[in-house]
């Protein structure tokens, strides 16, 4: 289940959590893992079509929603769970739910930090009408390339946010100890940039399913 009081980490706490974690290396100790895992599938449906405006209200329930019953977690993620010395969820229903699932009763810090980036749709006729699938991949060219984000967070300062997320990961990380956060799957990928950009190396890449991870470690 969550720890609450651990919730909302921010980089000076982040420091105590580090030391306190379950794995307790010495100081100076060669900087532990950061595996990034993909939320499961939600429950919301995809098997429909509609315009801009519908997308963008599928979407906020999308944001709000749980994981579909019955899924079983990788026992691979599991065990990265386990040998974690911080887990960590964003603040999204569906990233709560898998880390729970994942850390199999071992307490787990939450932090809005990890949410995912904004996918408003673009502002296209209402005669179009596509699947969940092809507005998510339009809305997130036009947010990438064309900074189209409708008074929400935009690329750079999703950016910035993804810088921060990296640099607390690695402070988390720095005594030793694995730090797992189960987020999202296009806001870990700007994570991983981010860890990337900081010298690490990405050792571990299973794609962008639900479930899927990515791995970083020092060279």
């Amino acid at each position: 289940m969550a720890d609450e009081s651990a919730d909302h980490l921010s980089a000076p706490e982040s420091s105590g959590l580090a030391t306190s974690g379950a794995v307790g290396a010495l100081a100076g100790a060669r900087p532990g893992a950061i595996t990034l895992a993909r939320h499961g599938e939600p429950a919301l449906s995809r098997k429909v079509r509609f315009n801009a405006p519908a997308y963008g209200e599928w979407w906020a329930r999308y944001e709000e929603g749980g994981l579909l019953p019955g899924q079983t977690p990788p026992e691979s993620l599991k065990a990265t769970a386990r040998r974690a010395g911080v887990v960590i969820a964003s603040t999204r229903r569906r990233s709560i739910e898998t880390a729970a699932a994942v850390a199999d009763g071992k307490a787990f810090a939450t932090d809005p930090l990890f949410i995912e980036a904004p996918l408003p749709p673009p502002p296209w006729p209402l005669w179009i009408r596509m699947s969940p699938k092809n507005w998510g991949f339009f809305a997130r060219f036009w947010w990438w390339f064309f900074d189209h984000h409708a008074g929400q967070e935009s690329r750079a300062q999703a950016e910035i946010r993804a810088d921060q997320a990296a640099d607390l990961l690695i402070d988390l990380s720095k005594n030793g100890q694995e730090v797992l956060l189960v987020a999202h799957g296009f806001f870990n990928t700007m994570i991983g940039l981010s860890l990337q950009k900081r010298g690490l190396k990405k050792t571990r890449d299973q794609g962008f399913k639900y479930w899927c991870v990515k791995r970083f470690e020092r060279p």
